[in-house]
């Protein structure tokens, strides 16, 4: 009796790649095999085992893979099809309501990291210590999202405290969910709702607490809807839009975290890559936020801005 051959991973990977760059996916191979992964329910270096061989693929998984296929020709964003998004070290759970975090925004966190690293090579700072009597450096992260910012902070560093912010109840909802599933060690974090522009209202006893304060506001102008469906369609608008220029709700956000960074504290502001030059005139035009830098991505466009507090 003839039987149906089963499909190699080789031959179905290749129909995938097909179809996701007819479909105008950037990344078709990446997505496809990340797809495969997850409707196999194995992890990627698995599946390169599997792909070294040319295994067989089960019908159960072709039929799965297929469906998640068609799902991301749809322009569904990968990451809510697997649930999950990369992020430094970090396998977050995502979906939506909450805004998938990009590569280029480890390099805000990797900032952060840096100057903790620096905090901690310090001494004799003007800081509240712990109940045990040490230092324990303070971060303040608003417009936290997913948590992706304060998570691989409170990872990364062992022995931080960090304060979130985050104003839509869906995107707190996931953040809390990361947290639940993070190891932190000795560090802590906590995630609470808040208008990122008014927390000094909320929250007096905040001001002059932070070492650091950073934040990934938005920051797409309103008419300027993004190109890729993914981004237009799935992102929440409230993560996306920052006003008629992209910086009214940042320059909201600007005085804000100048209130809560105590002196010599930095502040860590992301925003597009035509925007370095307009971040830097809001922070010159504070009382206090000085020595504003720009700083590039990993394509070497402007990506995050940092300015100090004066003492």
């Amino acid at each position: 009796m003839d039987t149906v051959r089963p499909t190699l991973v080789s031959e179905i990977l290749r129909g995938a790649v097909n179809l996701l760059s007819d479909a105008g996916i950037a990344t078709p191979e990446a997505d496809a095999v990340e797809l495969l992964a997850h409707a196999w329910e194995i992890d990627r270096s698995a599946l390169s085992r599997r792909r070294l061989f040319d295994d067989p693929v089960p019908a159960g998984v072709s039929r799965r893979f297929a469906e998640l296929c068609d799902l991301r020709r749809q322009r569904i964003p990968l990451q809510h099809l697997t649930g999950i998004a990369h992020f430094r070290h970090l396998e977050l759970k995502v979906g939506p309501g909450v805004f998938v975090p990009r590569p280029e925004t480890e390099l805000l966190a990797g900032a952060v990291l840096t100057e903790l690293v620096e905090l901690s090579a310090a001494a004799g700072l003007d800081a509240t210590p712990s109940n045990d009597g040490e230092r324990r450096p303070f971060v303040i992260d608003l417009c936290s999202g997913s948590g992706a910012i304060s998570l691989s902070v409170a990872t990364e560093f062992d022995g931080v405290d960090v304060l979130g912010f985050e104003l839509e109840p869906a995107a707190l909802e996931w953040s809390r969910e990361n947290l639940a599933h993070s190891r932190l060690g000795e560090s802590t974090v906590e995630f609470i709702a808040g208008d990122a522009t008014k927390v000094t209202e909320e929250r007096p006893d905040l001001r002059d607490r932070a070492d650091i304060v950073v934040t990934n506001p938005p920051y797409v102008p309103d008419a300027a809807v993004p190109r890729d469906p993914e981004v237009a369609e799935h992102d929440p608008a409230v993560a996306l839009y920052g006003g008629d220029s992209g910086l009214e709700i940042p320059a909201l956000i600007i005085p804000e975290a100048e209130r809560m960074l105590r002196p010599g504290g930095l502040f860590l502001m992301e925003h597009s890559e035509e925007q370095g030059a307009r971040a830097r005139e809001l922070l010159a035009a504070t009382a206090s936020l000085r020595d504003a830098a720009t700083l590039q991505d990993y394509t070497g466009r402007d990506r995050y801005t940092v300015a100090r507090r004066s003492s």
